[in-house]
């Protein structure tokens, strides 16, 4: 789950990381008060939970009231890479004189938690480390031995800092591993982290993604993450306890594991569009696939719908009687093609075809997805 830009801030400055003097807004009356408040010129950003907001005008300058007037009115009725700007933040704009770089993150080869510092702030990390790559230094954590301020200090040595830069940059590298620790992130980030004239450093922009399957064990405060969900139908997904994708095709899609999810879609997009991509997990019931079904037919224009389960651990022929009961009382038209092997599922296939599903006893799933192209036919 990754918290937006003015939550992570929160909770940066809680742990004593330098940050802007700044306020959420809802409407641009509230822009104003908040800017008011900090005095010109200020930063306005969108808050919005995807990247590269900046190059799509989710970033912006106001030197003025009348300014400001504009840029809050026009970002608060906007759109950002698909989403739809409900808050903006309004920051003080800082006098900079050097930007860094700050990351933690979790090595997926080592497992490791690895700190990542650069003097070029302001940029893509990947791109300065392919084409700067002294400019950039990293250091593994072994959560056994843990991390100590030397440690730090004998990192951004080997970047040629001066040694009053070393001393405050460590500190704050210090706190955003706390921070990553505590909430078990995926990814804390303060890029960029700027120098001002007078030396002090001032954390500018805040990312801290958390590992979904750790908010459990979070003691701290968070956000509920399905109101943050902007989809409807992907918000639902998450409710009923799936994964859920929206995409912008006409083939419905239920399976019961991603990797069988994602090899459907592929087959699918070979002739035709999927609509989405929906992976049950385990646990399947007959409600479970019951809500299912009624989340796939959310989606509006539907010309088909393709089931793709395999009865390991999940009980199919349950998860059948759910499609079942959905088809019969709404009165479902559009064709419905399942393959269903495993655990019971010569009992499965009849359920599915008491109801008119068409079913495919093929292993491979090309069989069921050229039955399918039949059905709904070449337009």
């Amino acid at each position: 789950m990754r918290l937006h830009e003015y939550e992570t801030l929160d909770i940066f400055e809680q742990n004593r990381i330098p940050v802007p003097r700044r306020g959420i807004a809802g409407t641009t009356h509230e822009a104003l008060q908040i800017a008011g408040e900090i005095g010109f010129p200020v930063m306005l950003k969108a808050q919005v939970l995807a990247g590269g907001r900046g190059l799509a005008g989710g970033v912006r300058v106001a030197l003025t009231q009348d300014e400001l007037e504009d840029v809050a009115e026009e970002m608060l009725s906007s759109d950002i890479k698909g989403l739809p700007v409900r808050k903006v933040l309004v920051c003080e704009k800082a006098a900079i004189e050097k930007e860094l770089y700050l990351g933690i993150t979790v090595d997926g080869y080592s497992g490791r938690p690895v700190i990542v510092v650069s003097t070029e702030g302001g940029m893509l990390i990947e791109e300065t480390a392919r084409n700067s790559p002294e400019k950039v230094a990293s250091i593994h954590i072994d959560p056994s031995f843990g991390y100590y301020p030397y440690l730090a200090r004998s990192l951004l040595r080997r970047l040629g800092l001066k040694e009053q830069l070393i001393a405050s940059w460590s500190d704050i590298i210090g706190q955003l591993y706390n921070i990553a620790r505590r909430y078990e992130a995926l990814i804390a980030e303060i890029n960029p982290l700027v120098v001002r004239p007078n030396g002090g450093l001032l954390a500018v922009d805040a990312v801290l993604e958390v590992d979904d399957s750790a908010l459990s064990r979070i003691r701290f405060p968070l956000p509920d993450r399905i109101d943050r969900i902007e989809n409807p139908l992907e918000r639902r997904g998450r409710e009923i306890g799936v994964t859920y994708v929206d995409l912008d095709g006409d083939i419905g899609l239920i399976s019961s594991g991603a990797g069988l999810g994602m090899a459907s879609m592929d087959i699918i997009g070979e002739k035709m569009k999927p609509a989405n991509f929906l992976e049950t997990g385990g646990g399947i019931t007959a409600d479970l696939l019951y809500k299912c079904m009624e989340l796939i037919m959310m989606k509006p224009d539907l010309r088909a719908i393709f089931i793709n389960v395999y009865g390991g651990i999940n009980p199919i022929h349950e998860g059948a009687k759910g499609v079942v009961r959905y088809i019969h009382e709404r009165n479902v038209r559009i064709p419905v093609v399942a393959k269903a092997l495993g655990n019971r599922q010569e009992e499965t296939w009849e359920i599915f075809r008491s109801a008119g599903v068409h079913v495919v006893t093929e292993t491979a799933t090309e069989k069921a997805i050229d039955k399918l192209y039949e059905l709904v036919g070449r337009g």
